[in-house]
């Protein structure tokens, strides 16, 4: 019975997931003119979504000891030189979160 329900949330997640996906094609199928208000969030939207994630991840750094702030700081400008280097925003994310790993478990230990 709970294999049912199991593949019956998959289903609906599923399906869920891919009308969020369709949605913008079915709504903008080149019938419509996009809103500017549409293209302005498309333009602006993942910069915000950037500085939060920045946020997130640095709310819990700590300046009472060299090992709180260091790695962080560390992985941060190693996020940002990959970036600008090499323009791959996956690249740097796993670049920098390598590194980070990195020092907290072996260098800063």
């Amino acid at each position: 019975m709970h294999d049912i329900h199991a593949v019956i949330l998959i289903a609906i997640i599923a399906a869920v997931t891919m009308l969020l996906r369709f949605l913008p094609f079915l709504i903008f199928n080149g019938n419509h003119e996009v809103p500017r208000y549409i293209l302005y969030l498309g333009d602006k939207l993942p910069y915000a979504i950037m500085g939060m994630l920045i946020m997130y991840c640095l709310r819990g750094v700590s300046f009472g000891a060299l090992a709180g702030w260091l790695p962080s700081l560390l992985a941060v400008a190693a996020v940002v030189a990959l970036h600008v280097w090499k323009r791959n925003t996956l690249l740097s994310i796993i670049g920098g979160t390598a590194l980070y790993m990195f020092l907290v478990q072996v260098v800063f230990a």
